[in-house]
């Protein structure tokens, strides 16, 4: 069984910076992408950043340039450093992760329970 867990959220002021870290622990082959998704309310919830298995980004539009997403595939970890906070970055952050649990699985898609990010202005 796999899980994957987040951390490091919490209540900063605009211009401020925080990181989110994210780790994937149980019964795990392989990992392709990684990522953080949030969701604030009233809204749908959105990419913020992606990294492949070979270190290939993406980033949404909103964060490029403030926002950095690295990984660490020997301990299946995931940081986001987020730079430059606005308000419009309050939301809830979840890690995902497309993993693999044996050599014959199907990808499957794991989810974090979520981490609220609350940007004061």
């Amino acid at each position: 069984q796999v899980q994957v867990v987040e951390s490091g959220g919490g209540l900063v002021q605009a211009g401020g910076s925080l990181r989110l870290y994210c780790v994937a622990s149980g019964t795990i082959f392989s990992i392709s992408t990684m990522g953080y998704h949030r969701q604030a309310p009233g809204k749908q919830r959105e990419l913020v950043a992606s990294i492949a298995g070979d270190g290939t980004t993406n980033y949404a539009d909103a964060v490029k340039g403030r926002f950095t997403i690295s990984r660490d595939n020997a301990k299946n970890t995931l940081l986001l450093q987020m730079n430059s906070l606005k308000a419009e970055d309050t939301a809830v952050y979840y890690c995902h992760g497309r993993i693999k649990e044996t050599r014959w699985s199907f990808w499957d898609d794991y989810w974090g329970q979520g981490t609220q990010v609350t940007v004061s202005s």
